[in-house]
């Protein structure tokens, strides 16, 4: 039986390993990349996120032994420009699951969620007497005069985010920087999300994808992380833009304390509480209560949403 605590918190991983072209295998207790050039291990036990990108095959093996270690697999598409599968995360549990589910359920929650979402890109505190709108119109004034200061201090010609889904080359460099740059940002955040057993899929500024709480969550730092990355990349040149900024995201993600950061970031916003048993994750196949035998009232007092 798997039990989940001995594996190491998400704040103690390593960020992420983009693979393309290879094939991943396991090797003993291990996980090897083979390609044209020889084999490499794979940090398993410590790491968050395993990227499989284009011309990518995992054994089954393989993918066992990185879902008991807690390391989540993204399918993505060249340079992680697309998302298209995830594998499952490191704990069992869902009480968080219905803690977000409750709050995005309740107009007047998912309002107050989404304002502390917003309030925490700022700086100073916001009027409370704005609406969702006129906080979203502030925001999307901040982001740009952020594009403008980011243009003028690495001194790279900025036209606004453009770029084409379709043709990744028609883009200039600096978005294909920021792209990539959010791209690894969104994989980190949707790691960090299933592993603490939250829903993607439930947003509470964006909605309708299955992604939706990932781009809530990695807004909160994409002008701390990805945008100076992206700008600060693309200053040094065009060549091999994608490696460099998949290079620079993984030690400035490590600088920064990201993983440290995300589940408490997400917990403090939700305003989750101390976790009710049983531990699911000591023990995987432990039976859940059946929802008539289950004290919904009591439950939700105790997690502060009632």
């Amino acid at each position: 039986m798997q039990d989940l605590h001995i594996l190491p918190k998400l704040r103690d991983s390593l960020s992420y390993v983009y693979a393309e072209r290879a094939i991943v295998q396991r090797y003993r207790n291990a996980v090897e990349l083979v390609d044209e050039n020889g084999k490499v291990a794979v940090p398993i036990a410590s790491l968050s996120v395993l990227l499989l990108g284009p011309g990518t095959s995992i054994t089954h093996e393989a993918v066992k032994l990185l879902a008991q270690n807690g390391c989540s697999i993204v399918w993505v598409g060249e340079d992680t420009t697309r998302f298209y599968a995830q594998g499952t995360g490191e704990t069992r549990k869902a009480h968080r699951l219905l803690k977000q589910a409750s709050l995005v359920s309740e107009p007047q929650t998912r309002r107050q969620v989404a304002l502390k979402m917003y309030a925490k890109r700022f700086e100073d505190e916001l009027d409370p007497d704005l609406t969702l709108e006129q906080i979203r119109g502030h925001e999307g004034a901040r982001v740009r005069n952020f594009y403008q200061h980011m243009s003028r201090r690495y001194g790279v010609k900025w036209k606004g985010r453009r770029y084409q889904r379709n043709n990744w080359d028609a883009s200039d460099p600096v978005n294909r920087a920021l792209s990539m740059a959010n791209a690894l940002l969104n994989g980190i955040c949707h790691a960090a999300i299933v592993s603490g057993g939250y829903s993607p899929g439930l947003g509470f500024i964006h909605t309708g994808k299955q992604l939706s709480f990932v781009y809530d969550i990695a807004d909160l730092y994409k002008i701390e992380l990805s945008i100076p990355i992206a700008f600060e990349t693309a200053a040094m040149g065009s060549d091999d833009i994608d490696a460099r900024v998949r290079r620079r995201c993984r030690g400035a993600f490590k600088d920064a304390k990201l993983l440290q950061r995300l589940l408490p970031d997400i917990d403090a916003l939700l305003d989750m509480k101390e976790e009710p048993q049983p531990d699911y994750d000591s023990d995987g196949a432990l039976p859940g209560p059946l929802i008539e035998d289950l004290d919904w009232e009591a439950y939700f007092e105790e997690e502060g949403t009632w």
